[in-house]
């Protein structure tokens, strides 16, 4: 066994901050694109909820409209208190 055999042990250098920059921002691209892709499928999705809860709560005399209305508050309030959670805890750096 040579001395010259441990060059190749371990791991690699890391990519150069520009290569390491680009590569966060393609990423940032795919998941913007992504996140505005699921937006539109889950709204296409309420928005048909919503005109099939409308015509069963008029076949059967509008008491179900008010449970929608009350989940939607709470999941309108469940997402305001993540995204004010994830804001609070956004500048403090992470403890490993």
């Amino acid at each position: 066994m040579t001395m010259h055999g441990n060059e190749r042990a371990g791991f690699s250098r890391p990519p150069p901050p520009q290569q390491m920059a680009r590569q966060r921002t393609t990423l940032a691209l795919i998941a913007t694109a992504a996140l505005a892709v699921s937006t539109a499928i889950a709204a296409t999705v309420v928005s048909i909820g919503i005109a099939r809860a409308g015509e069963i709560a008029a076949s059967s005399g509008g008491g179900h409209i008010a449970v929608a209305v009350f989940l939607g508050i709470v999941f309108a309030g469940m997402g305001g208190l993540i995204a004010v959670t994830a804001m609070h805890g956004a500048g403090k750096p992470h403890e490993d």
